[in-house]
């Protein structure tokens, strides 16, 4: 086997290749990466999720750097990725380890490492951390190790609470007393995983009424996939319904993606969400700069930025590239479809509790639901329909369909003219009739992706479904 780093770190299935030995591994890699960089003396924060044996995880990790003479600060529980990715920023550390596989299914695990600068690892960075993990493989190697006692002793190993600093954090980035004031009610759904006594707490904070669903740690997820998009979220849907919330706010296994279900139980799309999100910031802060997406997210944005004079910047899929550029200029909200965003002054890293903390930021000053206020958004700057098909494939179908893309030159698809091609992160086609199209491999899980941008709703479906003709 190889360790090989995607676009949210290595994930793979427990006991299987997600092992301890592995574990320790790539925790070596990152000792070594960590140690050529010159960064020995500033430590690692140590963090994990809720999935099965994850705390034990991450002290075999603590027990790799102390015996690299690195320090490690592990959270005392589990813990949001955004708020790691605080955590590395607020302590000046050489960076952070974090035992997640995110919004992937159960049986993974994995490991993200971020840098000093607290966004997600680069592909360089990542490029030379498999490298040394790799031959550390093929050389049969065996990580030093200190124990836990031992290393706690030493001051290599230090117990930490980040939760009550982040909490601050993001009450000091939003309109409290304007949410307070609105008296919402909300459902949250934590999905099992970390953002309880975060969501809800924060949520409480703000004077709002919340009924938090699922806000226990459960390693099967409910015998479910911990992402809050439509298809996942069917208890916060009803509980919205039943419950006449005006809003449903969720969060993935490790916090860092959001799902937003309108009052009526309308699923409010990360696509969408962002293109809100940007008007607001715009009209209450007044915020200056740029706006980053990535290359599957919509192009709501570009009209929204075209009218307003706004630069927009479009990346690569992974959050990695949107945080590069938010350490580079002023970004009033960096975006992304599959649930990532953040906003100017955070952190260069996804983070879903802001996210849901805006919506309901939203909805409190402009006293509509959602999906008026949307409606009002498409009026002004045009509709655009958005969707995605996922192909799940054996990896020799997968290679072949991928190739027969990649290196037959295609000159129409769904009885349209291909009038664009663009090779950024994948195949990118611009069809005659103004739809965009996108497959790409997915970084982290056997499967292709394949995105589609219309102008009506029945052309969405008719694209849709030849994307999910090409997988029969």
């Amino acid at each position: 086997m190889n360790i090989k780093f995607g676009t949210s770190g290595w994930r793979a299935i427990v006991s299987d290749e997600f092992t301890y030995n592995n574990v320790r591994i790539a925790t070596q890699a990152i000792a070594d990466y960590v140690k050529e960089s010159g960064l020995t003396d500033k430590g690692l924060i140590i963090g994990y999720d809720t999935r099965f044996m994850s705390e034990r995880f991450a002290e075999a990790v603590a027990e790799v750097l102390a015996a690299n003479g690195i320090k490690s600060f592990l959270t005392i529980r589990d813990t949001p990725t955004p708020a790691i990715a605080s955590e590395i920023r607020h302590r000046q550390t050489a960076g952070g380890i974090n035992l997640t596989a995110s919004h992937n299914p159960p049986e993974y695990n994995g490991i993200k490492f971020s840098p000093a600068w607290g966004g997600p690892a680069t592909p360089e960075v990542t490029s030379r951390i498999e490298s040394i993990a790799n031959k550390l493989l093929a050389d049969n190697a065996t990580p030093a190790t200190m124990p836990v006692a031992e290393a706690t002793a030493r001051g290599l190993i230090e117990i930490i609470d980040i939760r009550p600093r982040y909490l601050d954090e993001i009450r000091g980035k939003l309109d409290m007393e304007l949410i307070r004031k609105a008296r919402l009610k909300v459902v949250a759904d934590t999905l099992y995983g970390t953002g309880r006594d975060y969501l809800d707490v924060l949520l409480q904070d703000a004077g709002v009424e919340v009924e938090l669903i699922h806000g226990y740690r459960d390693p099967y997820f409910g015998n479910d996939i911990p992402e809050p998009n439509e298809e996942h979220l069917g208890d916060l849907i009803s509980r919205v319904k039943q419950t006449g919330a005006h809003l449903g706010l969720a969060t993935d296994g490790d916090a860092d993606r959001f799902g937003i279900i309108d009052s009526d139980g309308t699923y409010i799309t990360p696509n969408q969400l962002v293109a809100l999100l940007m008007v607001h910031l715009m009209e209450t802060r007044g915020w200056k700069g740029s706006v980053v997406r990535t290359v599957a997210t919509t192009h709501f944005i570009d009209a929204i930025a075209e009218k307003n004079g706004i630069t927009v910047r479009e990346t690569p899929v992974g959050f990695k590239y949107i945080g590069e550029w938010m350490e580079k200029e002023p970004v009033i909200i960096g975006g992304e479809e599959s649930g990532g965003l953040s906003i100017m002054g955070h952190v260069p890293e996804k983070d879903g509790l802001i996210a849901c903390l805006l919506a309901a930021e939203l909805v409190a000053a402009k006293g509509q639901p959602l999906s008026q206020i949307l409606m009002s958004l498409e009026a002004k700057y045009g509709k655009f329909y958005t969707g995605r098909v996922d192909l799940r494939l054996t990896p020799e179908k997968k290679d072949a369909l991928w190739k027969k893309l990649s290196s037959e030159p295609q000159t129409q698809f769904a009885g349209s003219k291909i009038i664009e091609h663009k090779e950024v992160d994948g195949i990118g086609w611009k069809l005659e009739d103004g739809s965009y199209t996108l497959v790409r491999p997915s970084g982290t899980e056997p499967l292709l992706r394949c995105y589609v941008e219309t102008l009506s709703e029945s052309r969405l479906e008719s694209l849709l479904t030849d994307f999910r003709n090409l997988g029969l």
